[in-house]
């Protein structure tokens, strides 16, 4: 996706709070949300993130700018309490809405005026999950997550043979994913104590985070139909964080042969958010892919997915506990990495998923895996920070963690940023850990 003019780092707008340097939402982003103002009974609909404030879909399209058909379709569609039906309209409307909203909230607009009438402020307002989420699969994008992982697990084979072939995923559960804010039960399960022959059933002892990205789809394919890797990004809406909670000792029990159960469909949290890939063009990066790796098949190459499929997102990991709130004590960052190392690019997980003939359907939501890079400070779980257990991390004033506690909260926030671009933030995906309830 080349850069456009809604890329253009030298516009500003004319609302202050976007052009603050660390905003993470300036008018080059343009992320599309689901709200409401906070404490209130109005009805769920769709918004679009500028500086500290939300332009209000609903309230947009009650006013007349003298906008073309496509675009007012595309503000129709957007109003409702769910973006589906905006995603479902392809890239073009996508595109034509991004244009249209860009030209109103620049700098010198004469639809100021209009605009600024269906603004209302971030800091009254709550979030929904931005679309009706029908399925949800989570890959493994990661080499470094991988070889890590499947070091402790695995010391003479830490990667498995199939890894460096094919994008390896997982169905997982719609149902349990929420919006930032999310609170979660620690969950019970069956696990294998050390040392002993039969499992207990008992609440996680190991539950951990992921650093993640989420893909939501926008226009599907019929079931039958593959997606083209040329095609695949024309069937992303965006992207968001997504942090995808796992009770390690009971995956380990549980995994084999068919891989994660519970240990994953218990809760994921997501970013309200979401990035157009529009938004992101300036960050493309080649793939991480090394050339020494084993020729792929047709399917899930190209020569642009090589020039140009990776994103240097920048993702960080920030923990506060109990403790550290009662003291008042901000959070702690445990690590940052960047999304360019991963491994398999968003087009190639579109590919494969759909080679089969898989049909995606528009709010389908793809997890990127965790992301960790090639150095200690960048891994992004607490299973690869803490040696699965066996090194706790220190946190806060005399606290270690080798896994998450009750009362602990975690935060992920992204963004891009580098010279002659504007910064795109994704603001953040936040989580706090209630104890177990008896089942």
């Amino acid at each position: 996706m080349p850069v456009d003019a809604t890329n253009d780092p030298q516009k500003k707008s004319w609302v202050p709070a976007a052009n603050l340097p660390q905003s993470d939402f300036p008018i080059q982003n343009l992320p599309f949300g689901i709200f409401r103002r906070r404490n209130s009974d109005e009805r769920l609909r769709g918004g679009i993130a500028i500086g500290d404030q939300v332009l209000d879909l609903e309230l947009l399209r009650t006013h007349s700018f003298g906008l073309d058909r496509e675009v007012c379709t595309a503000i129709e569609a957007g109003a409702g309490p769910a973006l589906n039906a905006l995603m479902q309209l392809g890239p073009a409307a996508w595109s034509a809405l991004r244009g249209a909203v860009f030209d109103g909230l620049v700098q010198g607009s004469r639809h100021q005026a209009s605009f600024e009438r269906c603004l209302v402020p971030q800091s009254r307002v709550e979030y929904a999950l931005p679309a009706t989420i029908g399925d949800f699969t989570d890959f493994y994008t990661s080499i470094h997550h991988a070889t890590a992982v499947g070091r402790l697990f695995r010391p003479d084979n830490p990667l498995l043979p199939n890894y460096k072939w094919l994008p390896i995923g997982y169905h997982g559960r719609s149902s349990s994913i929420g919006i930032s804010g999310q609170q979660l039960r620690r969950p019970w399960g069956q696990r294998l104590p050390a040392g002993q022959d039969e499992p207990v059933v008992a609440p996680s002892a190991r539950l951990d985070y992921e650093l993640e990205l989420g893909v939501f789809i926008g226009n599907g394919n019929p079931l039958g139909t593959p997606i083209t890797i040329e095609s695949a990004e024309t069937h992303v809406f965006g992207l968001c964080l997504l942090n995808d909670w796992s009770a390690r000792d009971i995956q380990a029990f549980e995994y084999q042969p068919l891989g994660p159960f519970l240990a994953k469909n218990f809760a994921t949290t997501i970013s309200p958010w979401i990035i157009p890939l529009q938004a992101l063009a300036p960050y493309r990066t080649p793939n991480a892919r090394g050339r020494a790796d084993p020729p792929l098949p047709a399917y899930l190459r190209s020569p642009a997915n090589e020039a140009a499929g990776g994103i240097d997102i920048r993702l960080e990991v920030e923990l506060q506990t109990a403790a550290m709130r009662e003291r008042g004590d901000p959070p702690q960052r445990l690590s940052s990495t960047s999304f360019r190392h991963s491994y398999w690019t968003v087009a190639q997980l579109i590919a494969h998923h759909t080679i089969n003939g898989c049909n995606l359907r528009p709010g389908d939501l793809l997890g990127t895996g965790t992301q960790s890079g090639p150095a200690a400070g960048e891994a992004g779980s607490m299973l690869e920070l803490g040696g699965g257990g066996k090194h706790p991390v220190a946190v806060g004033a005399g606290e270690a963690r080798a896994f998450l506690q009750d009362g602990d909260a975690v935060t992920l926030r992204g963004w891009c940023a580098k010279s002659g671009a504007a910064r795109i933030g994704f603001g953040e995906a936040h989580g706090l850990i209630l104890p177990a309830r008896e089942p």
